[in-house]
């Protein structure tokens, strides 16, 4: 399964909607996801799972690219 991960790239401050960015992992489960991003320099704001219609909406109106982490 494709997960859309809304992170701030600042740990350190408080979260501010303008500087949210989207990644895209896959996985098996959302705490699949969460033990993926451990010790990356993100601070996770929410994990949405991608399927169906929502998947095929984000890789055609969106810069889609899977995350390797």
């Amino acid at each position: 399964m494709i997960f859309k991960v809304y992170v701030q790239e600042q740990t350190d401050q408080v979260p501010v909607r303008e500087r949210t960015k989207a990644i895209y992992l896959e996985g098996e489960s959302e705490r699949e996801i969460r033990k993926k991003m451990t010790g990356t320099p993100y601070l996770i704001e929410a994990i949405v799972p991608l399927e169906g219609p929502y998947l095929e909406y984000e890789k055609e109106h969106v810069n889609f690219k899977l995350t390797e982490l």
